[in-house]
C-alpha cells in the first residue's frame, strides 16, 4: 500500500497501482551474474546489501528461487553482505546463511513496523503477519545469527500510540533482536498517489492531517520523526534491546512489571547503539 518502490515499476513504464501488485519483473539470471561479478578482479569485496528497493524474499522468490544461488555466490567468495526482508522465505535459506556467516559478515533485518493485526490486514496485505515475522527473529537469532528489525514504517495517526508503539518494541525485544530501528512513513510519487486515495477511502476524517504533515514533501516533519524515534529509543532502552550474546534470547518481566532503576556510581547518560 505505502510501498516506496512503487516509482522504481515506472522505470520500466509499468503502472504504480495496480500493476505494482500484479506485474512482477524477474530477473531470472541473477545468481550467475552476480558470480560473474564477484570473480572479476575488478571487484573489491563490497558491502552488498539486498532487499532495500524491493524484497527479495517475495511470493515469487519462492517459485524462481534465485536467492539460494545469490547467497552461495556471495558465500563462496566471503563476500560481505546484508538482508532486509518482511518475508518468511528466508528461513528456507537458513543452513545457507549459517554457512555465509561463518566465512563474512553477515546483517539480517527484518521489517515490522507495529503489531497491530488489525492494521497489517488493512495495509499490509498478502504479507506474513507480524508475529511470523517475529519467529524469523526469533529463528535466527536461536541460530547464531544476529539480526535486528527496521521498525518500519510507523504510520502517523494509524500506528503511532503510545501503546501501539509500546506492544511493538516489547515484541521485537521478546524475539530476541539485537535493535530495533525506527522509519516513519514517507509517501514518494507513486506511492504517495496511492496511500492518499487508500486513506481518503479507509479513514477520510485523517485526509486533511496528512496534507497538512506532508506538505512539504515525502517525509513527516523533523519533529514529528525526533518524537518517534525518541520513544522508540527509551522503550528500547526499556526492554533491554541492544548488543547481547549470540543465540541469547530475552526474558522480560510481565506486562505492568515495574522496571528497575539501577544504582549508579555516576548517573551520566548512555547512548543506545542502533542500527
Amino acid at each position: 500500500m505505502y510501498c516506496f518502490a512503487r516509482k522504481t515499476h515506472s522505470y520500466l513504464d509499468l503502472d504504480t497501482g495496480l500493476g505494482f501488485d500484479s506485474q512482477i519483473v524477474v530477473k531470472t539470471n541473477a545468481g550467475e551474474l552476480l558470480a560473474r561479478h564477484l570473480a572479476s578482479p575488478r571487484w573489491h569485496g563490497a558491502h552488498i546489501a539486498m532487499g532495500t528497493n524491493v524484497d527479495c524474499y517475495q511470493r515469487a522468490e519462492g517459485r524462481y528461487r534465485l536467492m539460494p544461488g545469490i547467497v552461495s555466490a556471495l558465500r563462496d567468495h566471503a563476500n560481505p553482505f546484508s538482508v532486509l526482508t518482511k518475508g518468511t522465505l528466508i528461513l528456507r535459506d537458513l543452513e545457507l546463511l549459517k554457512q555465509a556467516a561463518e566465512v563474512t559478515e553477515v546483517g539480517i533485518s527484518v521489517s515490522v513496523g507495529f503489531t497491530d493485526r488489525e492494521l497489517w490486514r488493512t495495509v499490509e496485505p498478502g504479507t506474513p503477519s507480524p508475529e511470523r515475522r517475529l519467529d524469523v527473529v526469533r529463528t535466527l537469532t536461536d541460530h547464531g545469527i544476529g539480526c535486528g528489525v527496521l521498525m518500519a514504517p510507523v504510520i502517523p495517526f494509524l500506528g503511532d500510540r503510545p501503546d501501539q508503539l509500546r506492544d511493538t518494541v516489547r515484541a521485537v525485544a521478546e524475539a530476541g533482536a539485537q535493535s530495533v530501528t525506527p522509519l516513519v512513513l514517507h509517501l514518494r510519487p507513486g506511492a504517495r498517489e496511492w496511500f492518499m486515495a487508500w486513506l481518503a477511502e479507509h479513514h477520510p476524517g485523517l485526509v486533511r492531517r496528512y496534507e497538512r504533515l506532508y506538505a512539504d514533501g515525502a517525509y513527516a516533519p523533523t519533529w514529528y520523526q525526533r518524537r518517534v524515534t525518541r520513544r522508540v529509543h527509551e522503550l528500547a532502552a526499556e526492554y533491554g534491546i541492544g548488543p547481547a550474546r549470540r543465540g541469547e534470547a530475552r526474558r522480560l518481566p510481565p506486562p505492568g512489571t515495574p522496571t528497575p532503576v539501577p544504582v549508579r556510581d555516576d548517573p551520566g547518560p548512555t547512548q543506545l547503539t542502533l542500527l
